[in-house]
């Protein structure tokens, strides 16, 4: 059986998956709410392996790396206890993250062994280069983008979807949280 490979990605209404130097935005843009806040601690407490590129990886490890366990909230310390796979032909050492595996290789080759060996399912947060690739590939069974109510229009970096080839979406799910963030899950198939 094929393990269900979720590309995971938070966006704002222009696209974007982070901003720049000169924003001020905060995490999740400042708009997480309650209800966002419950739903993402849902999907990320489900049993899953976590897989990422290297340049998101390092993100991670910078950002939550080193806060103790203790300060850390109940979203961030569960991504960080995941059992995670970083595709990357540049990272070697030890890290501050306690399970993780560094896999060398190219990158649709990796997931698609994965896929293959893994019994539980995967997703990915962010990690945009590596997932275009995958899609493009046919590994990626969802997307699930997560959409703030903002326009970063200035300050926005990293369109998501930038380069990327051309899908048909079938809608999944849909979701309101906070009566202001959108969830929007989709199964992509190639445009023909």
């Amino acid at each position: 059986m094929t393990a269900i490979y979720t590309w995971d990605v938070f966006s704002t209404l222009d696209g974007y998956g982070s901003y720049g130097p000169d924003g001020d935005w905060g995490g999740y843009w400042g708009k997480q709410g309650p209800e966002f806040l419950d739903k993402r601690l849902a999907v990320i407490s489900e049993e899953q392996r976590m897989v990422l590129g290297a340049n998101t990886f390092r993100q991670f490890v910078e950002l939550l790396g080193p806060i103790p366990e203790a300060d850390l909230d109940p979203v961030n310390s569960r991504m960080r206890s995941m059992p995670t796979t970083v595709v990357s032909t540049t990272l070697a050492g030890s890290f501050a993250w306690p399970d993780v595996t560094v896999v060398a290789g190219d990158a649709v080759e990796v997931v698609a062994r994965l896929k293959e060996e893994s019994e539980m399912p995967l997703r990915s947060h962010g990690s945009l280069s590596l997932n275009r690739a995958l899609m493009a590939a046919g590994l990626v069974d969802r997307v699930q983008v997560t959409i703030f109510p903002v326009i970063s229009g200035r300050t926005g970096t990293d369109p998501i979807f930038e380069g990327a080839a051309d899908f048909d979406l079938e809608l999944i799910e849909s979701r309101t949280f906070d009566g202001r963030t959108q969830e929007l899950i989709y199964r992509p198939t190639p445009h023909s």
